[in-house]
């Protein structure tokens, strides 16, 4: 059993967890849920002993290992992805080297009767029956077993590590992870870059895994397919409900009307009494009996309804300018990446007011689909007509990955303003629950489901009437997904969502686009009369059902792009980075200069300041150049 025991983490004046107290037993399958910065993951490193609370402590056995897949780690780049995955045997390997420096030892003496020469031997015997603990051969066996799960082929086995996309990378520490076997692992959204068939495959994994299991996650069908356990972090409080997922929603449910009920009922108790102790207060004889009334008042325990009725995060899109009737129409549009063929001859007209899902298996075109649409990546072959008076926001599925981690919070929402909207960053940083002092930290310190929500937060200040998203609910946290959904039904401009989440689709939008064999098929309602028409119950089904055509992936999990064109956008990414710094450096010497009063006495004065105006608009040109050159990479890598 492993014990953690009123375990307190303040956050300056708030507490963050209050005496936190709950059991792990061996086998457990927990999933610890709540909202962004309810402390999951806090909670979790100080499981790990990566953090250290305010007060309490943990009661684990003293031998217990403990694996921790987190956002952010560390792997050798150097080497290939079957050596740094097989580095997880570290034990195994050290022991295998020591015997062959041994047997090399052996080989070159020849003082076989010495002291120390049997020493060598009696050293070489020891090591081999600790090595018949550890069959190097059935290790690797295991090791590429775990990496073809997680989606490796046998030809990504060679390659470098650095050549591979931080979600690949990720896969590469969840299977270091999976192969170490810790009694107690922890999975912090394991899922965010697996396909699906990596995700149904990690499912099975984790539900025969030896030891105990505890997940944070946003997927709702991996949560209730694995865990029999949850844990809800809610006010600095837990909730333990020993259910899966479905059936804590249900007695959750019903818990919240039996409090919503009792809160009612105090309420009306405590509005009588005190209407009752202001009435005696005003007659001195019954002064003493008021004052004893109120004392007994105070002493009773309030009743608090849970965080739903409490501050959460609100989305509510800038009034959007009317658009043409066609927004924009693709005619008989092609898309080939070297001599791989996504799709050809796709016809797709998008009407003002339209509010379309793109929906198919992984790696058909849908994402390559939108950006050629949206004027982001180039096609094939066919024409692209752009409706008019059509203003595009654009949400890419790695859109938080984008943002410059040296920038603040505040920084990053004025870059992005709208010169109308500028007194209006901060109120709408507060809408997606960043106030105070979160303005001022840096993006690097924020946690996945922070970055989603600045990322959001910065798209919805520019006023548009053509809205993609590109798997927008990634990092959200299951409560912040609800709340984007509510708003989307609200938005009354032109939607194109790519997602492959039922319950965040559901009545969401009122036409569906199936890509499916390099085409098309259109079908005239939300996702769930699409899956009804498809005699389907889940959007897994649709990722895995069979293709005639070999999917071309299309988003930053793909790892098969064409090598030579993808060295050549990251030559093309680096030398943008370059002049971008080099115009950065140029306009923070200019405006040292306009911060002296002098300046402006200087007879240059103009001149400088036209160079300044100048040197801004090619920063933000070069800034879109680099934008667009990083979305072709993920489209291709």
């Amino acid at each position: 059993m492993y014990y953690v025991r009123d375990i307190t983490v303040n956050f300056g004046e708030r507490t963050l967890l209050d005496k936190i107290s709950f059991m792990i037993t061996p086998k457990d399958r927990i999933g610890l849920i709540g909202r962004n910065g309810a402390g999951k993951s806090t909670l979790l490193k100080i499981i790990a002993r990566e953090k250290n609370p305010d007060s309490g402590l943990l009661e684990f056995p003293t031998r217990t290992t403990i694996g921790y897949l987190r956002q952010e780690f560390e792997l050798n780049e150097s080497l290939k992805v079957i050596d740094e995955a097989m580095s997880s045997h570290e034990n195994a390997l050290a022991l295998h080297q020591k015997l062959e420096e041994i047997n090399l030892i052996i080989s070159e003496r020849t003082d076989y009767e010495s002291d120390s020469y049997g020493k060598l031997l009696e050293e070489l015997a020891h090591l081999t029956g600790q090595l018949e603990h550890f069959n190097l051969a059935t290790l690797e066996i295991e090791t590429i077993k775990v990496l073809k799960g997680l989606g490796f082929t046998d030809a990504d086995f060679q390659r470098q590590v650095s050549e591979l996309s931080g979600g690949w990378k990720m896969r590469i520490e969840l299977a270091k992870l999976l192969l170490q076997q810790p009694d107690i692992l922890m999975l912090d959204e394991p899922t965010n870059h697996l396909d699906i068939e990596s995700i149904i495959w990690l499912e099975q994994y984790l539900i025969t895994y030896p030891g105990t299991v505890i997940l944070i996650s946003h997927d709702i069908q991996f949560l209730d397919n694995i865990c029999n356990r949850i844990i809800e972090l809610d006010m600095g409080d837990i909730m333990d409900y020993k259910l899966n997922y479905k059936k804590y929603l249900e007695e959750k449910d019903k818990q919240k009307l039996i409090r919503h009920a009792a809160f009612e009922n105090q309420q009306k108790e405590i509005a009588q009494k005190e209407k009752t102790i202001n009435r005696f207060m005003a007659k001195a004889s019954k002064t003493k009996m008021a004052q004893s009334m109120q004392k007994q008042l105070d002493k009773v325990e309030r009743i608090e309804l849970p965080s739903e009725h409490a501050k959460s995060m609100q989305i509510r899109f800038a009034e959007v300018p009317r658009s043409g009737r066609e927004v924009v129409k693709a005619i008989d549009v092609s898309k080939a990446f070297d001599k791989k063929m996504v799709f050809s001859g796709l016809n797709i007209t998008i009407e003002r007011g339209d509010r379309i899902a793109f929906v198919g298996q992984n790696g058909q075109g849908k994402t390559t689909m939108a950006k050629i649409m949206t004027g982001l990546l180039p096609s094939t072959d066919g024409t692209i007509e752009t409706g008019s008076n059509m203003h595009l926001s654009f949400y890419a599925q790695n859109q938080s990955e984008l943002l410059n981690l040296k920038s603040t919070v505040l920084e990053v929402m004025e870059d992005k303003a709208p010169e109308e909207m500028r007194t209006r960053v901060r109120s709408i940083l507060g809408a997606f629950l960043f106030s105070g002092d979160d303005a001022d930290k840096k993006v690097s310190v924020l946690s996945g489901g922070e970055r989603a929500r600045l990322a959001m937060a910065s798209l919805i200040m520019k006023p548009c009437n053509f809205l993609v998203l590109d798997e927008p609910t990634n990092h959200l946290d299951i409560y912040s997904k609800e709340v984007l959904k509510e708003a989307l039904k609200e938005y009354q401009g032109t939607l194109l969502v790519i997602s492959h989440d039922r319950e965040f689709l559901s009545g969401l939008t009122d036409k569906v686009i199936e890509f499916k064999d390099g085409g098309t098929n259109e079908y005239l309602g939300d996702i769930d009369y699409y899956l009804s028409k498809k005699k389907m119950l889940n959007m897994r089904e649709v990722e895995l059902q069979k293709s005639d055509v070999t999917p071309v992936a299309d988003n930053q999990n793909s790892i098969k792009g064409d090598a030579d064109e993808i060295r050549k956008l990251r030559k093309q990414i680096g030398t943008v980075e370059k002049q971008i710094s080099r115009f950065e450096e140029e306009i923070a010497e200019i405006e040292t200069r306009m911060s002296d009063p002098d300046f402006y006495n200087n007879p240059e004065f103009i001149k400088t300041n036209n160079k300044y105006k100048e040197l801004q608009a090619s920063l933000e040109n070069k800034m879109s150049e680099w934008e667009s050159l990083v979305l072709t990479l993920d489209s291709v890598s």
